[in-house]
């Protein structure tokens, strides 16, 4: 089967860019909540007309409203979804989990899709989405094309999988740069793109671009991903020209269309509309690499005859019309009718004046054919016309024209028409407030050597460890703190046996919870009779996203640190809450090692990522061979009492870089509620984020 094409659609030019060269479907925004902000996006008037354009030609409408949201923001957000459902929008991309999860309980009927931000990479993560009502899952651009077959395989939802355009460095939905650096937070579709700054590893910031990739290109492999059940292909460019959308929508739905590969020519417009350094498919074949880094010269100039050719065609309005046939009844005594019918079911039919009798000359079935093919300037084509005229009659052309555009109007109506779907009162929270008077500390480590005797007897109520360092241990030291292991940020379906084995062995030796940041973490670990905690990958925003994780048997939850200190107060406590309030707050995490990008790998030594400030960002190993970059200042806030009034339950003390002797400095200092012993941040627990 066909996939579908998913075209991008940042204004309404775009959007008919996309429609007249051939898109199946295109993503917008509507209000404030996608991750998109900065592009046109369309008013309450042009989404109410994008609707209309496109649902006559056969193409469908997905509404991004895929940010994280506040409990200030979420009934503003609901609302949004529920006139876009009334309106007739085919599908609702989501982020925050306490949308999705009051978009599935009163919007039952309408279709949900787990966006890339929602950060799936493995079948636990698409099943878990499936089981949870979401019709779609938009996997991570990191994955290949054998991650993609597995969850293709094993789960019942469709998958949508981007084939063209911009690559971001981190996982999409992990990423806090642009808001720890700039406040403006790519999860509230605000990113500044810092990762395409010059950057120096482990020197000086230069005229070199280590966290920029070459955009993605999957033209060649669209035949492939439709034999292994890809639903949808995706193209990225909310924020690029309409001409740019014609020529890559063109092109790809040709590509589909005939079955087969780009030409070298197609290839050069793809090349020609935009790229950076060319093109890259690394992720798709497996690969990652240096290679795989481009940039874009600030002066690279628009391809203006590639351009002007796709905007005189897109903006004819006829590349692409919906083909109707016509029965035409002329009969003596009776109203004259005209009957329409399309390829996808829809039977209309219309009437006219009573015919006169002829007192010249008498119509005929080729006169009335003739005129009933004119439907030049609509949505529609004449294929077929079947005329029954009796002899002798009399009707004006005028007459015909009318049946003509009555019919069109009345079958434009039935093809725009909004389906009937539920819409169930929002339902109340749980009565349950798990807010305490002054949260327990914990600590999280990341090397061995920082769990020392005199870090475990300033007594954290947890202590969070690795699990591929808990894996190399044959025994804990002895303490009365309880044992966590945190799970890999990132990992693929191929790892989870191994896995599996490592969180075995921490049983043994006496872990009893997790640490989960991705949704595939639960089905992972479900069944293993550990305490479920969540991690900050998880992106707690509001009540409803603790709500939506009790649910899914959380003991606690982490809060997200893009919060300010007043949004964490009036978060209602469903599940006891937890938040970082010392520690290198992660920066990004990359399925490119960045450092062996650079020079080979050294990964066994400190490495730095400096930018053109002199700020040093930590690079720190992840699971996999993936790079972890950390910010260049610690979070304190021990001297401020804010965080300790916030009903918070855990406050964690994040340890990175750390030696054994800091890591105890800081507890105390934590416990005494010392200034800071050296160059801080507060991060955006003050100043927040746009």
């Amino acid at each position: 089967m066909k996939p579908e094409l998913l075209a991008p659609a940042g204004s309404l030019e775009s959007l008919r860019a996309a429609v007249q060269n051939g898109a199946d479907a295109v993503y917008l925004g509507w209000s404030d909540f996608n991750a998109r902000r900065g592009a046109k996006n369309f008013s309450d008037e042009e989404f109410a007309d994008a609707l209309a354009y496109c649902h006559v030609r056969g193409v469908r409408v997905f509404l991004t409203l895929n940010t994280l949201l506040t409990d200030r923001e979420l009934p503003q957000a609901l609302e949004t979804a529920a006139a876009a459902c009334r309106m007739g929008v085919d599908s609702i991309l989501v982020q925050d989990w306490g949308l999705f999860d009051l978009m599935r309980r009163s919007l039952p009927d309408l279709p949900l899709h787990a966006s890339t931000q929602m950060s799936v990479f493995t079948s636990g993560g698409a099943v878990e989405m499936a089981a949870d009502g979401c019709e779609r899952v938009v996997l991570a651009r990191e994955c290949s094309a054998e991650d993609t077959r597995a969850i293709c395989q094993n789960c019942s939802a469709e998958i949508e999988v981007f084939v063209h355009g911009a690559l971001c460095m981190c996982y999409s939905g992990q990423c806090a740069m642009s808001a720890l650096i700039g406040g403006r937070s790519g999860n509230r579709g605000r990113c500044a793109q810092p990762c395409r700054l010059p950057y120096g590893v482990n020197e000086p910031a230069r005229k070199k671009y280590p966290l920029s990739l070459k955009d993605n290109c999957l033209a060649g492999e669209l035949g492939a991903m439709a034999d292994m059940g890809v639903a949808c292909l995706k193209m990225e460019g909310r924020m690029k020209r309409p001409e740019y959308v014609a020529v890559i929508t063109r092109i790809y739905a040709r590509l589909l269309e005939e079955g087969r590969g780009p030409t070298a020519r197609e290839e050069s417009e793809l090349k020609q509309a935009f790229s950076r350094s060319g093109f890259t498919d690394w992720y798709w074949q497996g690969k990652h690499g240096a290679p795989m880094l481009g940039v874009r010269p600030e002066n690279a100039a628009d391809p203006k005859e590639l351009f002007d050719a796709a905007k005189a065609a897109y903006e004819k309005d006829d590349l692409r019309t919906i083909p109707v046939r016509f029965a035409c009844q002329i009969r003596t005594g009776i109203p004259c009718a005209l009957t329409a019918a399309d390829r996808d079911g829809h039977t209309i039919t219309v009437t006219g004046p009573v015919p006169e009798a002829a007192r010249s000359r008498s119509i005929t079935a080729a006169e009335v054919s003739d005129r009933l093919k004119k439907t030049g300037g609509t949505a529609f084509r004449c294929e077929q016309v079947d005329a029954a005229v009796d002899e002798g009659l009399s009707l004006p052309a005028s007459a015909i024209n009318a049946l003509r555009r009555d019919a069109l109007a009345a079958m434009t109506q039935a093809r725009t028409a909004a389906p009937v779907r539920r819409e169930l009162p929002v339902p109340d929270l749980p009565d349950l407030n798990c807010a305490a008077d002054a949260p327990q500390f914990t600590v999280s480590v990341t090397h061995a050597a920082q769990l020392t005797g005199g870090l475990l007897d300033l007594r954290p109520a947890r202590t969070y460890v690795p699990l591929e360092l808990l894996a190399g241990l044959s025994a804990l030291p002895a303490s009365d703190t309880a044992w966590c292991a945190i799970l890999p940020r990132v990992w693929r379906d191929r790892d989870e046996p191994e896995l599996r084995r490592w969180l075995d062995h921490a049983r043994a030796l006496g872990v009893t919870g997790v640490l989960a940041g991705n949704i595939g973490h639960l089905p992972l670990v479900r069944e293993m009779g550990f305490a479920l905690y969540g991690d900050f990958g998880l992106n707690v925003f509001n009540t409803w996203s603790l709500d939506y994780l009790r649910g899914k048997g959380l003991a606690s939850a982490c809060v997200s640190f893009e919060l300010r200190f007043a949004q964490i107060r009036d978060l209602q406590k469903i599940i006891p809450a937890e938040a970082i309030v010392y520690g290198r707050l992660p920066l990004m995490i990359t399925e490119n090692c960045i450092i062996q990008n650079d020079r080979g790998c050294r990964c066994d030594r400190p490495n730095f990522l400096n930018d053109r400030t002199g700020a040093s960002f930590p690079l720190l190993p992840a699971y996999g061979h993936r790079t972890e970059i950390q910010n260049s200042k610690v979070l304190w806030l021990a001297d401020r009492p804010e965080w300790r009034r916030l009903g918070l339950a855990y406050a964690r003390l994040r340890f990175t870089t750390e030696t054994p002797e800091e890591c105890v400095r800081v507890f105390r200092g934590y416990l005494d509620g010392a200034a800071a012993p050296g160059e801080f941040t507060r991060g955006l627990y003050e100043r927040g984020v746009e």
